[in-house]
C-alpha cells in the first residue's frame, strides 16, 4: 500500500479563495435564494452557472495563475450539463424494472438511477482523459484499515482504524435518519408489511445511489481541487456543494440541507483519509437504504 498523502497542503490562497467563490456561485445556493425570495428558481440559472464556467475555462486556459484549475472548471461543466442532458433522456429499462417485480418503487427509481449512472461513467471517463489515475478519483477502494484523525466532537478523540468509525457512524446515521423519518410518516403495520418484498429493490437501488452520487458530486470536485487548497479545503468545498444540494432534495429544506452537508464532510474525510471510495460508499449506501425504505412506504401507503 502506497504512503498515505493525507492531509494535503494548500497550495494557493488566493486560488483556494477563488475556488471557494466558484463552488458557492455554482452550487445550489443562488436556486435557495431565488426560491426563498421569488418563490421560484428561473430556468436561466443553470446556463448562467455553466456560462460562468465556460468563461473561467476560457480565462484559465490563457492565464498561467488560473491554470491549476482549470480542471476543476471542465469538470464541474461537464457536470451540470451532463445533469441537465439526462432529464432529456429516456432511461427506461422495463427489463430492470420486470427484474425486480416491477414495483411501484422500481416505477419511481429505475429511470432516474440509470440515467445518474450514465452521467457517473461518462464523468470517470472524463477525468480518466484528463490524466487522473484510478487512485486519483479514489476509484479503488483504498486502505480499508487507514487511521481516521481524531475527531474530538464526535466521540473519537484519539486515532482509530477507519473501520471501527465506519460501522458505529454509518449504522448510527441510517439508524437516526430511519426514526426520523418514520415519526414523520408514522407508517402502519400494515403499510410496513407492503414494503417487504420491495426489500431488494431499495438495496440494489440504494448501493447504486451512493455510487453514483460519490462519484459525479465528491470524487471529482475532491480530485481537482485537493491540490490547490489542500486536503481540509478540498473536502468542505465537496461538502458544501453535496450537502446545499439536498435543500430540495431528501431530507430536505434547511435542516436536510445542514445534516448532507455534515454527511458529505464524514463521506469525503473518508475518501481522502483512506484514499479510495469504500468506506464512503459503505456509510453512503446505509443512509439511502433508510431514506429509500421511506420514500416506498410513501408510495406504497
Amino acid at each position: 500500500m502506497t504512503p498515505n498523502p493525507y492531509p494535503m497542503a494548500k497550495s494557493d490562497h488566493k486560488l483556494t479563495i477563488l475556488a471557494w467563490i466558484m463552488t458557492i456561485m455554482i452550487s445550489t445556493m443562488p436556486d435557495i435564494l431565488f426560491d426563498i425570495f421569488t418563490g421560484r428558481v428561473p430556468g436561466w440559472l443553470l446556463y448562467a452557472k455553466m456560462g460562468l464556467l465556460v468563461f473561467m475555462i476560457g480565462i484559465a486556459a490563457f492565464w498561467k495563475v488560473l491554470r491549476p484549475l482549470l480542471k476543476f472548471f471542465i469538470i464541474m461543466v461537464f457536470f451540470f450539463g451532463l445533469m441537465e442532458l439526462r432529464t432529456r433522456l429516456n432511461f427506461t429499462w422495463p427489463a430492470l424494472q420486470k427484474l425486480f417485480g416491477q414495483n411501484v418503487f422500481d416505477a419511481r427509481m429505475q429511470a432516474e438511477q440509470t440515467g445518474k449512472l450514465a452521467v457517473t461513467l461518462v464523468i470517470i471517463g472524463i477525468l480518466l482523459v484528463m490524466g487522473y489515475k484510478l487512485r486519483s478519483i479514489f476509484l479503488k477502494c483504498g486502505d480499508l484499515r487507514a487511521p481516521m484523525e481524531p475527531v474530538r466532537w464526535l466521540g473519537f478523540p484519539k486515532v482509530e482504524p477507519w473501520p471501527k468509525f465506519a460501522l458505529i457512524y454509518g449504522f448510527g446515521i441510517a439508524i437516526f435518519l430511519a426514526i426520523m423519518q418514520y415519526f414523520s410518516l408514522r407508517p402502519t403495520g400494515e403499510v410496513l408489511l407492503q414494503v417487504v418484498p420491495i426489500l431488494p429493490s431499495i438495496l440494489f437501488y440504494a448501493a447504486l445511489n451512493a455510487f453514483n452520487e460519490e462519484f459525479t458530486f465528491r470524487a471529482p470536485m475532491l480530485a481537482t481541487l485537493e491540490p490547490i487548497g489542500g486536503s481540509k479545503h478540498a473536502l468542505w468545498m465537496a461538502a458544501y456543494f453535496f450537502g446545499i444540494a439536498h435543500y430540495f432534495g431528501t431530507p430536505g429544506g434547511i435542516i436536510g440541507g445542514f445534516l448532507s452537508i455534515f454527511m458529505g464532510w464524514i463521506l469525503g474525510k473518508a475518501m481522502v483519509e483512506t484514499r479510495g471510495g469504500f468506506w464512503a460508499w459503505w456509510i453512503h449506501f446505509l443512509s439511502d437504504v433508510a431514506i429509500f425504505l421511506f420514500i416506498a412506504l410513501t408510495l406504497v401507503k
